[in-house]
């Protein structure tokens, strides 16, 4: 009997993995969601994993969903007010540079076809959202200003991706009409339902109703998006939200969420992330990986850099900052799949793109952790710096 037939064992060899992942992230203090997509690469080009099921796919697909639905569900929205300008340039400018320029490259110089240019350029101007929420977990800096601000650039980077998604390439039927009306409706009502769970049924009852609640409207969402031929990721980024201020008030919600993604989930997203790389692939396309990763690295760095200093950072945490932003992952690879279903770019683009989004998840987050991280009290303490100069240039136009 083939030991891969039977579902039990290849469970415990993926959660054994994702387990190790756990220790080496410990011992090493990298963030885990980094060696849990090394441990896939290993598995795939040296232990013979290349294929997953359907269940596994299943669990990575509702890691992508509650880690995208928690990153947004981190943002304060006073926090997110209050940076808001911050947040909106870093932002904007993190996903154009990163898209025009792939975009112009692939098309003129690599001779890429329209579309399949832009679907580069789409797939490497994100950010990675959850990347950048899972350091920010790991290292407790989602709490500061400066992590909260970080969040929100993210979210508005790939709000742009999802948005130029939709405008070049989306299915406008019906479906796509029920499905933003729906999402509408349902973002609209969903911060006094959740409050209204939570307090009238309170957030310690053993079946967790309100944990149920929100997986529903996640799952029900994440259909119709399908369906539609969007993507199930961004409803859940918006639900998270518009959500966000009940969880500030009630972290129990948000802790229990967390640590059933961080314990089930997320391995299996970010394992099954790796099995992508294919290193035979990667080497025959060295050239062409080595320039997307430099172009995306490069032009995040020429449109956050300057930003971040601009913002009151100092040359560490905008360093910090700049290559947090420059990391890809979920919309990424959801982008780059997007094409490949659609017949829109083949098999060879495919792994070309898969593989510049999963080693940008890498290489920007190894070095701002290894060499820029910043401490917890700076990054608290930039909050009060962008208040006191807020409050200070409203004070010379009131003058």
């Amino acid at each position: 009997m083939n030991i891969m037939d039977n579902i039990w064992f290849v469970a415990a060899i993926w959660m054994g993995m994702a387990f190790l992942a756990s220790l080496i992230s410990i011992r090493i203090g990298i963030s885990v969601a980094l060696i849990e997509i090394l441990l896939g690469v290993i598995a795939g080009n040296f232990l013979g994993i290349h294929n997953t099921t359907q269940w596994i796919d299943f669990l990575a697909m509702l890691g992508s969903g509650v880690l995208t639905f928690l990153a947004g569900a981190e943002i304060d929205p006073a926090s997110l007010k209050a940076n808001l300008k911050a947040s909106l340039m870093i932002g904007v400018l993190s996903f154009f540079i990163p898209f025009i320029s792939v975009w112009m490259i692939a098309q003129h110089l690599l001779g890429w076809e329209l579309h399949q240019a832009q679907i580069a350029g789409i797939a490497l101007s994100t950010t990675s959202v959850a990347v950048v929420y899972a350091v920010m977990i790991e290292k407790k800096l989602s709490d500061t200003s400066m992590g909260k601000m970080i969040l929100a650039a993210c979210f508005i980077t790939d709000f742009g991706t999802v948005l130029a998604l939709g405008v070049l390439f989306a299915n406008f039927n019906l479906w796509m009409v029920a499905f933003v009306v729906i999402m509408c409706i349902l973002l609209w009502f969903m911060p006094r339902w959740t409050k209204f769970l939570i307090g009238r049924l309170g957030a310690n009852k053993v079946s967790q109703p309100e944990v149920k609640f929100i997986l529903l409207v996640l799952f029900f969402l994440g259909g119709l998006a399908t369906t539609a031929k969007s993507e199930a990721v961004l409803p859940a980024y918006l639900i998270g939200l518009v959500v966000a201020g009940v969880f500030v008030r009630d972290k129990t919600l948000v802790d229990r969420m967390r640590t059933i993604a961080f314990a089930i989930f997320t391995p299996f997203y970010f394992m099954k992330a790796g099995l992508y790389v294919s290193l035979p692939v990667i080497w025959f396309s060295l050239g062409i990986i080595i320039l997307f990763l430099l172009i995306k690295i490069v032009t995040k760095i020429i449109g956050v850099y300057p930003l971040a200093r601009i913002s009151h950072m100092r040359k560490k945490e905008a360093s910090y900052t700049t290559l947090l932003m420059a990391t890809g992952l979920t919309f990424g690879t959801i982008s780059a799949l997007f094409g490949l279903n659609n017949h829109i770019i083949d098999q060879k683009q495919y792994t070309i793109l898969v593989t510049v989004v999963i080693l940008s998840a890498i290489i920007p987050t190894l070095i701002a952790q290894k060499f820029f991280q910043p401490e917890i009290s700076t990054m608290i303490a930039w909050g009060r710096l962008r208040r006191m100069s807020d409050k200070a240039n409203k004070t010379k136009r009131k003058q």
